[in-house]
């Protein structure tokens, strides 16, 4: 088997790979699926395969898993026994393998990430041909051990190393290794931006292998945690249960302002994506802003509870495909529509628009509130910047303090989020800046050099 055997088929913003490999004789099997089944069945269909076995790992915290999808079209779910699925399956433990005519799948159970969780090693006769290691061993990384519960955090992660040192390290050194998580998956602990590896890059390079001894790979791999999104918590049992199979994805519906009104009475929550620009010319008053990229579903996860319904405003250009995708992979389905029309619609029926102000680097002014992650804070901010990650800031916005305030990020749309945070709850005095600390850096170098 070579590497063209097994392709690589990322979701970008939530920072996973799943795979898919071809078993010769016209089959093919997909490791960790993610919901949306076209892009397997399209490639297997290009290769002129079929998928006919959807491996699991484990269960899934950060996306739906799309072995059901994949069953509907005739594949047979594998998974971990003791992950204890609700809809039919194979179930392995440690050991079993699996024939695939030529080519076996062996269960190695690696606990850690998760308790139930289980490597695949693709073996042609004895020899090992690829690991894959959902997540557990990773890119220049492991996966955290914190999403199942507070309490059982420590002794996953000593599981982990176990798991490592005495199943994983074993295997060849020129193993190559195909994790599920990677750079952007917030199941992860400092991956590196490469997808896959080998069993001796990782002995020689990983920095969290290269710990003495448990307590100290512990205390680092603990140190390491950042937060994560609240429906994280959510997703494992609705995996075990078993996801709703849609075969068809359903197209996003057009409401009148009428009947947007009435959804937004009842509770439903108002999701501008369009982008940022666009938001704070004008938008519906007490809308939150989340722009249609890569990351919209773990934004939309980290800010809207799953059991609200979500209208959406939606830009003329924008992919109504991708939107519904995006909330689906993460277990959003109570999509009510986008509004017709948009936010013009709104202004023609006699509503008024809100707005927030874009500010450049020069134009900031009072507190300056940085709403990135904690570990990006720390690699570098403006000075004087006080930092509340967006996904704290639904809980702490009282920690800010009265007076104008001025939102940044990266680039703009975590800001732009934040700010729409502020203004739902009352703030008047919010204002975004457009770009990042290394544009304020530039413009501060630039007023001294022209002084």
């Amino acid at each position: 088997m070579s590497a063209a055997d097994i392709v690589t088929v990322l979701d970008e913003g939530l920072g996973n790979s799943s795979y898919l490999v071809d078993l010769g004789d016209g089959a093919a099997l997909v490791v960790d699926p993610g919901r949306d089944a076209r892009p397997y069945v399209a490639e297997a269909e290009r290769r002129g395969l079929r998928v006919v076995i959807a491996a699991e790992t484990h269960l899934h915290a950060d996306f739906v898993s799309g072995s059901r999808e994949l069953a509907a079209l005739g594949a047979r779910v594998v998974a971990a026994r003791a992950a204890r699925l609700e809809h039919p399956h194979h179930g392995l433990t440690d050991g079993d393998a699996l024939d695939l005519g030529g080519l076996s799948l062996e269960a190695v159970a690696t606990p850690g990430h998760t308790p139930e969780h289980v490597a695949y090693l693709l073996r042609d006769g004895g020899r090992p041909l690829a690991l894959f290691s959902g997540g557990s061993l990773l890119t220049g990384a492991v996966a955290r051990t914190d999403l199942v519960s507070p309490e059982r955090t420590e002794a996953l992660a000593r599981a982990l190393w176990q798991s490592i040192q005495q199943r994983l390290l074993s295997l060849p050194d020129d193993l190559p290794v195909y994790p599920t998580h990677g750079a952007g998956s917030f199941c992860s602990v400092a991956p590196s931006g490469e997808r896959a590896t080998t069993i001796g890059r990782e002995r020689s390079t990983n920095p969290l292998l290269a710990a003495p001894g448990e307590d100290e790979f512990v205390a680092r791999l603990l140190a390491g945690f950042g937060s994560f999104p609240p429906y994280f918590l959510e997703l494992r049992e609705l995996n075990r249960m078993g996801p709703l199979v849609y075969g068809q994805f359903p197209a996003l519906s057009v409401i009148g302002v009428d009947s947007v009104q009435r959804l937004l009475a009842a509770g439903a929550v108002a999701v501008d994506v369009r982008p940022v620009e666009a938001f704070a010319a004008g938008h519906l008053p007490g809308s939150l802003s989340i722009p249609l990229r890569p990351q919209f579903g773990s934004w939309l996860g980290w800010l809207v509870g799953r059991d609200h319904g979500i209208v959406f405003v939606v830009g003329e250009d924008q992919d109504r495909d991708e939107l519904v995708r995006q909330c689906l992979t993460i277990g959003y389905e109570r999509l009510c529509g986008e509004v017709a029309g948009g936010a013009d619609a709104w202004r023609l029926a006699g509503m008024s628009l809100a707005t927030v102000p874009l500010v450049v680097p020069d134009g900031a002014s009072g507190t300056l509130v940085d709403v990135r992650q904690s570990a990006e804070f720390g690699r570098g901010h403006v000075p004087g910047a006080i930092n509340l990650e967006l996904g704290d800031l639904l809980e702490h916005a009282w920690r800010l303090p009265p007076g104008p305030l001025t939102v940044m990020c990266g680039h703009g749309e975590r800001a732009m989020s934040a700010a729409s945070v502020l203004a739902a709850r009352g703030r008047t005095d919010v204002s975004v800046l457009v770009g990042g600390p290394a544009d304020v850096a530039a413009t501060r170098r630039h007023r001294l050099r022209t002084r």
